[in-house]
This record gives structure tokens, sequence and C-alpha cells, in this order.
């Protein structure tokens, strides 16, 4: 094949035989496609960009987009053993007397579950399901956000919660994310409620981020946040080792539970 096969046609051949094989390298592309090292290259940072390809050295990876999400009623059976533990986990991280956000979602909601025993405690949060949870607990102030309900996931989303949150500073931050990778960091997969997770994430002094291994080396619609706005990821044991280590490596704490 030409180096002058137009380039979408070429990349959209390079995608597919990293599909196939998981991994290819610039010398493979160099090869296969009868093109200039410097021309592979190019490529593979154009797939990367479009979050379809995670460059490496010497090549790429292939990158898994993560599914359209089910409404929060119908995921919590999913991976329910992995997400229980790192609740608890999560939970672990939170002491009395803090000020603590609470995001959406079933592993957020587990997490909540698993602070009814703390003391002097402040949740403030924009979860119907962790109001539920929380509600008439002695000790524990719930503060709720009110704003448009996105009745998928049984949150608060939009302008008037935002609002909110510019006013509002808590210890630590807890929320999920639907993909993962070091690539493109933390994303969601839609784009409304993204707006609010990323004033979530301002308000935090620490953010934890908390996410089954299912999450890991997925990418979905809508950029969230770098790897570096969270200071700790609480995930499964099953969570890829590889992608683990280089989160320690940019100093952001580790929690397997």
């Amino acid at each position: 094949m030409s180096e002058f096969t137009p380039t979408p046609e070429r990349q959209k051949q390079i995608l597919s035989l990293l599909t196939r094989q998981g991994r290819l390298s610039v010398t493979e592309i160099v090869a296969q496609f009868e093109i200039s090292e410097a021309t592979a290259r190019r490529d593979l940072e154009s797939l990367a960009s479009q979050g379809k390809a995670q460059r490496v050295h010497g090549g790429a990876i292939a990158v898994e987009q993560a599914p359209p999400e089910l409404p929060i009623l119908q995921r919590e059976g999913e991976q329910a053993d992995e997400k229980s533990s790192i609740g608890r986990a999560a939970a672990g991280l939170i002491a009395d007397g803090e000020t603590v956000f609470l995001g959406s979602g079933t592993t957020v909601l587990e997490a909540a579950k698993n602070l009814r025993e703390r003391k002097n405690l402040t949740v403030i949060t924009n979860s119907l399901p962790v109001l539920n949870a929380l509600a008439g607990i002695k000790d524990i102030t719930v503060v709720s956000l009110g704003g448009q309900l996105r009745d998928s996931e049984l949150s608060f989303i939009g302008h008037i919660t935002e609002q909110a949150l510019a006013e509002l500073r808590v210890d630590k931050v807890i929320m999920g994310a639907r993909g993962i990778s070091l690539e493109h960091g933390l994303t969601n997969d839609y784009l409304p409620e993204t707006l609010t997770d990323r004033a979530i994430l301002k308000i935090g002094r620490e953010v934890i981020i908390a996410a089954d291994h299912t999450k890991v080396n997925r990418v979905s619609t809508a950029l969230l946040a770098p790897l570096n706005a969270m200071n700790t990821f609480v995930t499964d044991a099953n969570a890829d080792k590889k992608f683990l280590q280089s989160l320690k490596k940019l100093e952001i704490e580790v929690v397997i539970s």
C-alpha cells in the first residue's frame, strides 16, 4: 500500500489490525503499509488523540471503549462483590468529624452504606440513593444539592447544582468514573453530568476515585479530568497491574480492596 493512500483510510486499517492483535509496533506498521516510521508514528498519534489507541514505547495498544452505561437500578448486580469491597475500602479512608462529598453511582453508594457508623460526619451529595442510604442516621449531617434530576442515574446535575458546588469546600470527595486510562485520564459517557462532576472535583482537598477493574484501560465519550485530578484510586484485585504501577509512578495512591 502506498504512503499516499488517504490517511483516514490507512488509519482505519491500522485500527482494525490493532483491534485484532491488541498491540502493534511502529516497525510492523511500516512493513505492513509500506510507509515511513514518521508517517506510522503520526497515524498512531492521530488514533491516540481520538481515543482509539494508546501509545506505548515503540508502538500502540488497543483501547477498549466503555459500553453505554445502564441506568443505576440495572447496574446494582454488576460486579456486586467488587463494588461492595471497594465501597468498604473507600469508606475506610474517611475519618470521624470530616466533611465528605459523595457522587453518584453504585460503587459510591456502597461507600455511603459503610459510613453509617461514623461520628460527627457531614455528607454532601447530589445522589438520591446516597441521600436515602444516610437519611435519619444519628451523628451524620446530610446536605443535599438540588438541580435537574437525571432519571437514569438518580443524580442532580446542571447549572443549579454547579452553582451550589461553587460555594462548597470539603475534606474529601468520593466519586466514580466510567473509564480510566493512562492516555485519556478520567472519562464519562454523559456530557451534562460530566460538567457537574468537574465542578465536584474542584471542591475536594483530596479526591478519591472508586471504580472496579472493568473501568480500567477504558475510554468513554466525555473527558472528565486528567489522572492527576485524583489523589487516590480505590479498585479491586483484578485491576490491571501495569496500570496500577503507572499510577503509583504518578504519585497517586492505590488502594486494593
